[in-house]
């Protein structure tokens, strides 16, 4: 039997521990270190995403409630206006001063343009276009029975407009356009001539087409961005009704500078992020960076998907490539407040210390840990390479590389015992070099050496796989042969004698030597018995026999005779 299909064998197995090998169970203590170590990191920087995620958000926060609450106070404001000209319109003041102002009107409204005006320190113009042009333009209608009503509430308006103009929430322009044929506005017309011109404008304008009951049904407040004469303005509208009347529209306008100061103002000094105000047609109305600063861009498909998110939400996050994106709706204008969020920016944050310091600290344990993994690795490779020689020389002789007496004997209990109970043959081969004390004597222990190393190479080349061979004495070898007959052995036992007898051996330097060996073969067969210590002994009994007739053959059977003269 070969050294290899000996260590597969169960004896083998049982020295070897395969199953356990010390290797095996190093790499796989340090994989599961290095995947807890691994996931706990990635949980602590999961953590810290998490509450770096919450605080941007705060942030966002905090910023989103500042510009809202400035954006509530003007749309309260607009709100107390409709319903201060409602009350006018239901019980007007019967102030001489508005009975003037209906007489006026009443001269006037045929002329192609006209103004009224009196005390501007306390209230505003009125300005208003001829019955002509009402009535040739669709949707306008002079003919309406509180008309007088409403020339009077839009002179309380102005009385309005003029005592907010010492508040700090202001807004940039404030009218009042009337289906009716005028309009009250903060802005002063320049020339009578332009009064026709704003007034079609103003008509034109989505603040007031969009008010109509079709478009409005709720007739709530609605808001636009827009541009007029260079000046970005965010603009409030709400119809005025009284009845079932659509009598006209009072409008707001913020200029975008004002919300961009809020947003500077409400940021954080540690807040590095970049706020960008849009409208409800996701519109860029403002940033928080400075003028000449470059600002943060999206391209098509970024704005889509962001415009997606902020339609199906009221207010999230999500990642775009190395930004991180949070928004939030404002409950008091129709559009979105966006935080822009980049990579660099979060390292240089308290957040990104805390991360990049986790990240290194991993590092370096890792770094460790495979060099702790690398070194006992080592360790225990040498220790198994000492243990398998060890091994080795219990079980193997080291001069014929074959089993010793000792592993010998223990593997033939085994396979004896396998074989009774299946009540298979089993054969023994017990082998003796002829003449080798003289071998010895003549050439030294050195070429004795050789001879055994060169016999058992021949022993082990003429055996089956499934035979055993081992050395059992000084030139004494014994084979077993499980599952074979004693005619069966008895051929493997002449071609091993024939093998060592056809090959000549170099014992030293130009010379060389034959060798021939004598051998007895048993069987369980012949008695029935699997007792190897009876097999060997009936094997050693004719190997014997066989040097008695004269050496260098094989004796498989009891009879003794001498060899011929």
């Amino acid at each position: 039997m070969r050294e290899d299909e000996v260590v597969k064998s169960p004896l083998r197995r049982a020295f070897f521990k395969t199953r356990f090998n010390p290797a095996r169970i190093v790499n796989l203590c340090f994989i599961v270190v290095l995947i807890c170590s691994t996931v706990l990191t990635w949980r602590e920087v999961r953590v810290m995403e998490g509450a770096w995620v919450a605080s941007q958000r705060n942030a966002l926060n905090n910023v989103a409630n500042v510009v809202d609450r400035q954006l509530q106070v003007s749309v309260d404001r607009l709100l107390f206006f409709r319903n201060g000209m409602q009350e006018a319109l239901r019980t007007p003041l019967g102030l001489a001063v508005l009975h003037s102002v209906q007489g006026e009107f009443e001269d006037d409204r045929a002329q192609p343009y006209w103004r009224i005006i009196r005390d501007t320190r306390r209230t505003l113009p009125l300005y208003g276009v001829s019955d002509a042009l009402v009535s040739a333009t669709p949707g306008l209608n002079r003919d309406i029975p509180l008309l007088h009503n409403e020339l009077a509430a839009a002179l309380e308006l102005g009385y309005l407009f003029r005592l907010s103009e010492s508040s700090a929430v202001v807004p940039r322009r404030a009218a009042y356009v009337s289906r009716a044929g005028f309009y009250m506005s903060t802005v002063a017309a320049q020339e009578s001539e332009e009064i026709i011109h704003r007034y079609n404008r103003m008509l034109a304008r989505p603040w007031f087409t969009s008010q109509s009951e079709r478009q409005n049904r709720a007739r709530g407040v609605r808001w636009f961005s827009e541009s007029v004469n260079g000046d970005a303005l965010v603009t409030a509208s709400v119809p005025l009704d009284y009845q079932r009347y659509w009598y006209g529209v009072l409008t707001m306008s913020f200029a975008v500078d004002t919300l961009y100061e809020r947003l500077v103002e409400t940021r954080q000094q540690d807040d590095s992020g970049e706020y960008q105000l849009y409208d409800a047609h996701f519109a860029l109305l403002t940033r928080s960076t400075p003028p000449g600063v470059e600002s943060q861009t999206f391209t098509p498909e970024q704005k889509a998907s962001l415009q997606r998110a902020i339609r199906n939400s009221a207010a999230g996050g999500l990642r775009m490539g190395t930004r991180y994106i949070n928004w939030e709706k404002l409950r008091h204008f129709d559009g979105a407040l966006v935080r822009i969020q980049t990579l660099r920016e979060g390292i240089r944050g308290d957040f990104g210390s805390i991360s990049i310091a986790l990240g290194i600290l991993w590092l370096l344990f890792t770094t460790m840990l495979l060099v702790s993994w690398a070194v006992i690795r080592r360790m225990v490779s040498n220790m198994l390479s000492l243990q398998k020689t060890l091994q080795w020389q219990a079980w193997f002789d080291p001069l014929t590389r074959l089993l010793n007496r000792g592993a010998l004997f223990e593997r033939a209990s085994l396979l004896t015992a396998e074989y009774g109970a299946r009540k298979e043959p089993f054969s023994v081969i017990q082998l003796d070099l002829d003449h080798f004390k003289s071998i010895n004597d003549r050439f030294g222990h050195q070429a004795g050496d050789r001879v055994l190393g060169h016999a058992a190479g021949l022993i082990s080349k003429s055996i089956r796989a499934q035979d055993v061979a081992g050395r059992v004495g000084g030139e004494e070898f014994c084979i077993l042969l499980p599952g074979a007959t004693l005619a069966e052995a008895e051929q493997v036992a002449e071609k091993m004698r024939q093998r060592i007898a056809g090959k000549e051996i170099l014992v030293r330097k130009g010379k060389s030597l034959r060798i021939s060996a004598s051998l007895g073969v048993s069987c369980s067969d012949e008695s029935g018995s699997y007792a190897f210590d009876y097999l060997q002994s009936v094997a050693d009994g004719r190997l014997y026999t066989a040097k008695r007739r004269g050496r260098n053959q094989v004796c498989s059977d009891d009879t003794s005779s001498m060899p011929n003269s």
